[in-house]
């Protein structure tokens, strides 16, 4: 559902979309609290710490792809009823130039 936040022009994110990357990005913090004091453990094994960045990049992953289809369904898709899609979508090429 797409709602006017202050200043109204401005388009926010969908709640569901904000809880779901924030719990997402709250497992790779706690995966990255692992990993640190994984390496601080000098009998610590490569591979253990190869597996949990690689749950790191799956959590980030993750929440990249919530952000994304919330910002499709909630700002994309209505694009044309306000006018703005052009603009929507020069802004999401520019965001995902860098992924």
């Amino acid at each position: 559902m797409t709602r006017a936040c202050h200043p109204p022009t401005h388009l926010c994110m969908p709640e569901d979309a904000r809880k779901r990357a924030a719990r997402r990005l709250n497992i790779a913090r706690g995966h990255l609290d692992s990993i640190v004091r994984m390496l601080e453990d000098p009998d610590v094994y490569c591979v253990d710490v190869l597996r949990q960045l690689k749950a790191v990049q799956g959590a980030l992953g993750g929440a990249g792809e919530v952000v994304l289809r919330g910002h499709l369904e909630a700002h994309v898709a209505t694009a044309s009823t306000r006018g703005d899609s052009h603009e929507i979508v020069e802004e999401l090429m520019e965001a995902l130039k860098y992924t």
